[in-house]
């Protein structure tokens, strides 16, 4: 690629702004170009703007500290001619995002949200890329209701449902029926250090607000169907899911049960989940991962501290599949939440995007 498309990041001072600032430093294809947050934020140099609250282990890089924030209101029209697309990270109340991001779409800027507002807009495809990438030909009718050329909005599911969807998603053929769920999530899902969370140090809270409803309901709808114009869920598995909050800084581990309408053999589970790639692996796009999940033969793994950062972060760890006195199998999954399950989930997104010819310069 000769010139490199220009983006911008909605909330690039938060815990996902700031990753999405490090997984963009030198890609091949984006170039940061602004950084926008809230009026609190707008002004200032960035490294000013988040002094005492880089929350990543790396070093911010240089070419952002020096970085004017723009306020994401006020500064709306200088920033949609600035920029090509926008990754969307912001902390806002559900009907002030759904608002931003569609604002930014009818400006005929396409929009890839971290957020959860508009997961559940029939029209608004939420990709996993491996798993569902014909779901993006949805946003041509979404396009139609918004009244634009190129403008659009897509989002990238919940972090929890990256550890076990995947898993689940490469089993299709063989009909799973019932799942049961239980995940234990990293802190940094709630955009938190323990520097800044010391409650959690040597703790469990059996509560994530609104995770189990996402955990349960989302993975239908990446299974699911673009039927006239919408995306339809898909009606099974029937899922149902608990999640706790664990003392650990990155990855979301989860325990799945499962039952079958086809019961494999566990060795065409292995071969399944070996074998499995999608479109980010056949079209080589930058950050896919090249082996998307891995099977870990050893009994204590997959663990946080040894498997997380599997493929860059960007690869599903799979382990201690057995058979199951009530289910037909029962194994553990662990994903890196902030990577695969936030900012480089939604960078890969857009990396299918622009390779689908969705995200063109202007």
């Amino acid at each position: 690629m000769s010139e490199k498309l220009r983006v911008g990041i909605l909330g690039g001072t938060g815990m996902v702004g700031q990753r999405f600032i490090t997984l963009l430093e030198n890609h091949p294809w984006f170039d940061v170009v602004l950084v926008a947050a809230s009026g609190r934020s707008a002004g200032k140099l960035y490294e000013d703007a988040v002094e005492g609250r880089w929350k990543m282990q790396t070093a911010m890089p240089e070419f952002v500290k020096k970085m004017p924030v723009y306020d994401m209101d006020k500064d709306f029209d200088e920033i949609v001619s600035k920029v090509d697309f926008v990754f969307c990270a912001v902390n806002m109340p559900k009907a002030e995002i759904k608002a931003l991001e569609e604002r930014y779409a009818k400006a005929e800027v396409p929009v890839v949200s971290n957020n959860s507002a508009n997961r559940w807009t029939p029209d608004v495809p939420m990709i996993l890329p491996e798993v569902n990438p014909e779901h993006t030909k949805v946003i041509e009718a979404q396009k139609k209701r918004l009244g634009t050329t190129r403008g659009f909005i897509a989002v990238k599911p919940n972090c929890s449902i990256q550890s076990y969807a995947p898993a689940l998603a490469a089993l299709k053929e063989f009909e799973p029926k019932l799942v049961v769920a239980t995940t234990y999530q990293a802190i940094s899902g709630a955009g938190k250090t323990f520097e800044q969370w010391p409650e959690m140090v040597e703790n469990i809270i059996p509560y994530i607000g609104g995770e189990e409803e996402k955990s349960e309901k989302e993975p239908l709808r990446i299974l699911g169907t673009v039927e006239n114009g919408e995306i339809v869920p898909a009606a099974e598995p029937v899922i149902t899911c608990q999640c706790l909050r664990v003392p650990v800084l990155d990855g979301h581990t989860a325990a799945v049960f499962v039952n079958f309408g086809k019961k494999p053999t566990k060795e065409q589970i292995i071969e399944k989940w070996r074998n499995f790639k999608g479109a980010p692996q056949e079209l080589d796009l930058p950050s896919a991962p090249k082996q998307f999940i891995q099977y870990l033969e050893e009994d204590d793994r997959p663990q946080v501290k040894l498997d997380v950062n599997y493929e860059h972060g960007m690869g599903i760890s799979l382990g201690r599949l057995r058979e199951d006195s009530v289910f037909d199998y029962k194994f553990v999954g662990l994903s890196h939440n902030t990577l695969r399950g936030a900012a480089g989930g939604a960078v890969l997104c857009a990396e299918l995007l622009k390779a689908q010819g969705y995200i063109t310069a202007k």
